[in-house]
């Protein structure tokens, strides 16, 4: 009887191990990742043409696929359908740019706070987890996957889920603003040494400074969004 209870858990662990913790992509999926990513890398400029055929034979799929991750990227905002156009890589003016990041600056700056004031060691772990993988992302993608779970990190343990869930929509309107502000050489402060301000005024537990750290990172990325995109 022992041997067989054992024998039962045995065969439970072996099956335990065969889990798959995460599915692997489907095509569209993939094709979802690479169109997204190009634009908002800006390997599409704002208003470019996206033709079916052209895509079609760039990411070698069918018709279906490229109309359905079209369709995706519109509701994100990154594509709009022009009258005897067609889709286009969605404008990015300074317009649209100054709403989000006013919309930025009240969802984040109050996530920071109050992840700074609810941040145990656990969360505080999870940031700094997050913040090396950011440190140590190379190239486009891994940079704004790990931009994205850092921040994630903060309005999840703030306990503000419906904001991130509204940032989440903007994401990839925020990615490509990202994309322009970064890296910038003029920045008066790299976009990671900000970042960095606003992981250690959360591990301090400083709901001031939390705040004000993310202020000042957005304040800044502002000044130059609104300098590249009206050329001032």
């Amino acid at each position: 009887m022992e041997q067989a209870v054992a024998d039962a858990q045995g065969a439970g662990q072996a099956v335990g191990d065969l889990r798959i913790e995460r599915m692997p992509q489907t095509l569209r999926e993939m094709v979802l990742a690479r169109l997204r990513a190009a634009i908002i890398a800006g390997r599409f400029p704002s208003g470019a043409r996206l033709v079916e055929r052209t895509l079609c034979d760039q990411l070698g799929v069918s018709r279906s696929v490229v109309r359905e991750v079209i369709r995706i990227l519109e509701a994100e905002g990154l594509v709009e359908s022009l009258p005897n156009r067609g889709p286009v890589v969605a404008r990015l003016d300074w317009a649209q740019a100054r709403q989000i990041y006013d919309i930025r600056l009240l969802l984040e700056g109050a996530a920071a706070a109050d992840c700074a004031v609810r941040a145990d060691a656990g969360v505080k772990a999870d940031l700094a987890a997050a913040f090396a993988a950011l440190e140590a992302a190379g190239g486009e993608d891994a940079l704004f996957e790990a931009t994205t779970r850092f921040y994630e990190v903060i309005f999840r343990a703030a306990g503000h889920d419906i904001a991130w869930e509204i940032v989440q929509r903007l994401n990839g309107r925020i990615s490509r603003l990202r994309a322009l502000t970064l890296a910038a050489s003029d920045r008066a402060v790299p976009g990671r040494v900000r970042m960095a301000r606003i992981a250690a005024a959360i591990a301090a537990n400083d709901a001031t400074a939390a705040r004000q750290a993310v202020e000042d990172h957005l304040r800044e990325a502002a000044a130059l969004a609104q300098r590249k995109l009206e050329g001032v």
